[in-house]
């Protein structure tokens, strides 16, 4: 999800409701304890030179339970936030607390926002030998996942 579409959002909604991606709410009592801009300027495997952005937001649950972050407030945030987004509109980028910090994609669905898992992943395949990612059916991936890490099981 990009800022833009996360504002858009925000002025249709009279709460907040924030669902990780097991579906488990995020309790109601969150505060957003950042809101800034992340840069990643980095090289990938192949030797190419990357950089990402994104609309950075610490969520962060205190032991505060009768807080209640409203959606104008969040609103009011990220418009303290936005000269340090350049003028871009980058994605939306969520960090939160479970073993370690967590970072996590954003979505919208119905009434809530929901946290979206993100993967590694090889940027430059083509160049170290990495074959392209062909589409797997679901029965395909059940199938596997029964048989994984048997001989002959294909996964490792």
């Amino acid at each position: 999800m990009k800022l833009s579409e996360l504002n858009h959002h925000l002025g249709e909604l009279t709460q907040l409701n924030l669902v990780l991606p097991g579906g488990e709410p995020v309790p109601a009592h969150f505060h957003i304890t950042e809101a800034g801009l992340t840069t990643k300027h980095f090289v990938d495997c192949g030797g190419t030179v990357r950089t990402e952005k994104y609309a950075n937001l610490q969520v962060w649950v205190a032991q505060d339970t009768d807080h209640r972050l409203s959606p104008v407030k969040l609103k009011n945030i990220l418009d303290i936030a936005k000269n340090l987004f350049e003028g871009e509109d980058p994605e939306v980028e969520i960090e939160y607390q479970s073993q370690t910090i967590g970072r996590y994609g954003l979505d919208f669905r119905g009434n809530s926002f929901q946290f979206t898992p993100k993967r590694t992943d090889c940027l430059a395949g083509d160049q170290c030998g990495v074959p392209a990612k062909k589409k797997v059916k679901l029965s395909e991936l059940q199938t596997a996942s029964s048989s994984c890490c048997t001989p002959g099981g294909g996964c490792c």
